[in-house]
């Protein structure tokens, strides 16, 4: 691969120069305006100013400033006046640029960097004879500029002048399409379009011009127009031209260029060859015309800089190897080969260039991939180029040279045998064939491992369906690949099961698992328990009922109808279990009652474990527990045999609420302090809901309460009128701790 290269040099000239510089930042600007209309009574006209500020982001300088002021003036002849002031306006739509700026000759160095930001604001302003001029006014410029004379101290003045006839027509200017170019390659043609778009339709010429300066170092004062923020207030235009260094350097030959630097006046485009590393300040005019008159103009200065650029596109393609010198490509068997294009990087690539020398006879195509049939086995030459020039522009260029090898075909094949009912080895036999002459290597590739060998022997440990990849290499590494299944559905040589216990518990589930190898899910399976049942599962589990010691018995069959079978005598022993169970008394306790005494009524158990819910336990055979409060509880029982076995049983008991009160027969309520007031008496223990109610004999409620304090004190409804003497019905409904209603109804005599 041959490139061409410009090596890098980071230009020391543009960013170590030993001058000072003082707050150098703004690196170029302009500055625009939209007419939002007119006043009703054609006396003012209201327009949106754009300034649109270019800094040096990695530069040192400082910030934008935010925020800051723009001056208004009026223009009579050469002199100014100020209108007004626009104070207080901030940056906004701040944004970074792309310093490669679409040149794939660039790499940008990490010091050079260009944000843009834009202040804008609205302003009415009288429709007058004269015009209006608007500026912004700031220092410093950077000191490493080469065009100009102490650039150090050279400000930058942006400003847009609104004439007379843009003011009554209510113009529009003209605006800068693209962003200027941050790095320009030396000694390659520069072709920068700069050029604006009117939307009013006027017509637009070009011109470089000489930028504006205001400002200076001496200091921040407002009222110092030689301060690094001159005041709008005190600094009137017309403003200063910056100095070009002359005779090097002048307005309209901005930059040191073969040919010389130079913009089209029609079209804008700015063009040339620069050869000479560094900045420049470059100003462009653009004068609008309307029907032949001139009625305003946008003018534009920016920072060009100059610098040393690499290739940034590589010629690269599909090869069997690449070298730093060539790619080659090899062919085995084919004669016509794809070329298949991988060049970098594909925005900037504008052509392809292929060149095939067969035989002394060359062929050429400009295609991105190319296709190609030589005559026949061989060496061949070629050559890609991308971008190749035409003679007359020095493009991004790189080649890519090829050798391409056009070797006989390779076949690969094998062959294999084994025993299909006994698990053991395979058999394989290379049977691969190359025109160039032997196969030198052999890639084997099993699933289950692999081989470097000729003809190996490998020996699977799982069955099933084998899919086997033999790679052949000849002697130009040309390689084929062969691939075949293999059905191994062998029988193992010895039957293996692994029950989980070998001695259970009546009754006990014994689960079965196959270790027999090599078997998969193709093979069937017939087991034999020995206690009369069966299962063709291949981990089956069985249940044994009954006591005593058993035989198990395990055929295998293979999809080949080959089998195998084993019998383990006297393999799975099912011993005795014991048998837990229990009573207790009281069956219905309560919380008046509230010990249980529990009885074992098990059978051949040795030891005995309780647990009364998550209330407590016991090791006793025959335990008491008192239980504190009402509810349901699960009581359970496990027994231990002296052989390991284990039982249990549970039962659930109901602890129930102690309700236990009378209702007196009658009542005096006569305020004599005795039995005034008829009441329940006794124990309420475990009453969840309570209502004690009163009825006279015409069925009328004449009290009620919900409130087990609460009696009746022969009222009606303990404050109304007194209840003649005579006999009452009364009604107590409660709820028990189960949540089961109770009732309660008797009646009672009131005497007076």
């Amino acid at each position: 691969m041959t490139k061409f290269f410009i090596k890098v040099l980071l230009i020391t000239l543009t960013f170590f120069f030993s001058k000072t510089s003082f707050g150098a930042h703004i690196i170029g600007g302009d500055a625009t305006y939209k007419c939002k209309g007119v006043s009703a009574d054609g006396k003012m006209v209201t327009f949106e100013v754009i300034f649109t500020l270019y800094r040096d982001s990695r530069g040192g300088g400082a910030q934008f400033d935010n925020p800051f002021s723009f001056g208004i003036y009026r223009k009579s002849g050469n002199s100014y006046s100020r209108v007004r002031t626009i104070d207080n306006i901030y940056v906004s739509n701040t944004s970074n640029i792309d310093v490669q700026n679409e040149n794939p000759c660039i790499i940008a160095p990490v010091n050079i960097g260009v944000q843009k930001g834009v202040y804008k604001f609205t302003v009415t302003l009288d429709i007058i004879d004269d015009s209006y001029y608007i500026a912004y006014q700031r220092c410093c410029r950077n000191n490493t500029i080469l065009n100009l004379v102490n650039a150090a101290e050279t400000g930058a003045a942006f400003t847009t002048e609104i004439s007379p006839e843009a003011q009554r027509s209510c113009n529009n200017s003209p605006v800068f399409e693209g962003l200027p170019p941050v790095l320009i390659c030396v000694n390659r043609p520069l072709k920068y379009d700069n050029s604006a778009i009117d939307i009013d339709g006027d017509s637009l010429v070009y011109e470089f011009i000489t930028p504006l300066t205001a400002g200076g170092p001496d200091g921040a004062s407002p009222f110092d127009c030689r301060g690094v923020r001159p005041s709008p207030y005190s600094c009137l235009p017309p403003f200063e031209e910056v100095i070009f260094d002359e005779p090097n350097f002048t307005f309209d030959r901005p930059m040191a260029g073969n040919p010389v630097i130079s913009i089209n006046r029609q079209t804008g485009v700015i063009s040339g060859v620069p050869n000479i590393l560094g900045q420049f300040v470059v100003g462009v005019n653009v004068l609008e015309y309307r029907n032949g008159k001139l009625i305003g103009s946008l003018r534009r200065d920016f920072q060009f800089n100059v610098t040393v650029c690499e290739v940034t596109i590589t010629a690269d393609l599909s090869a069997s190897a690449k070298t730093p010198t060539e790619f080659l490509v090899n062919s085995c068997g084919a004669f016509t080969i794809d070329f298949i294009n991988q060049s970098t990087d594909a925005r900037y690539i504008k052509n392809y260039f292929w060149e095939f020398d067969v035989n002394g006879n060359k062929e050429t195509f400009t295609s991105r991939d190319v296709s190609y049939t030589f005559p026949g086995l061989g060496s061949y030459s070629a050559t890609m180029i991308i971008n190749k020039s035409d003679g007359n522009t020095a493009e991004c260029t790189d080649t890519a040279r090829i050798v391409v090898n056009v070797f006989p075909s390779i076949e690969a094949d094998f062959t294999f045998e084994f025993d299909t009912c006994k698990a053991g080895p395979i058999l394989f036999t290379d049977k691969s064939s190359s025109g160039a002459g032997p196969i030198q290597k052999w890639d084997w590739q099993f699933g289950e491992g692999s081989s470097t060998l000729q003809n190996p022997a490998f020996e699977y440990e799982f069955a099933g369906i084998k899919k086997v990849t033999l790679v052949a290499e000849d002697i130009n590494k040309c390689r084929d690949t062969s691939i075949q299944e293999i059905k191994y559905l062998p029988l193992p040589t010895i039957i293996i099961i692994d029950p989980n216990t070998f001695i259970g518990c009546q009754p006990a589930n014994i689960s079965f698992e196959n270790l027999s190898s090599p078997v998969d899910s193709t093979f069937k399976y017939a087991w034999d328990f020995g206690d009369g049942k069966t299962s063709t599962d291949a981990d089956p589990i069985n249940v044994y009922e009954d006591v005593g010691s058993y035989n198990v018995n395990l055929e295998l069959t293979a999809p080949t109808g080959c089998k195998i079978s084993k019998r383990w005598n006297n393999l799975i022993k099912i011993v005795e279990s014991p048998t837990a169970g229990f009573s207790f008394t009281p069956e219905e306790p309560n919380l008046y009652s509230n010990k249980v005494q529990f009885t074992d009524e098990s059978e051949n158990a040795f030891a005995y474990r309780w647990t009364f819910d998550e209330l407590g336990s016991s090791l006793l055979q025959n335990p008491s527990f008192e239980f504190q409060d009402t509810g349901t509880f699960n009581i359970t029982q496990v027994v231990l045999k002296t052989n390991g076995c284990t039982d249990t049983a549970t039962a659930e008991i109901k602890v129930l609420p102690f309700v236990n009160f009378y209702m007196p027969n009658a009542f005096t309520p006569n305020n004599d302090g005795l039995n005034d007031e008829l009441i329940p008496v006794g124990i309420f223990k475990g009453v969840n809901v309570y209502h004690f109610s009163v009825w006279n004999r015409w069925g009328d409620r004449i009290f009620e309460t919900k409130d087990f304090d609460t009696g009746w004190n022969g009222q009606r409804n303990n404050s109304g009128e007194y209840a003649p003497p005579g006999i009452y019905t009364f009604i107590i409904n409660y709820t028990n701790n189960f949540g089961k209603p109770e009732v309660l109804k008797g009646h009672v005599t009131l005497i007076r």
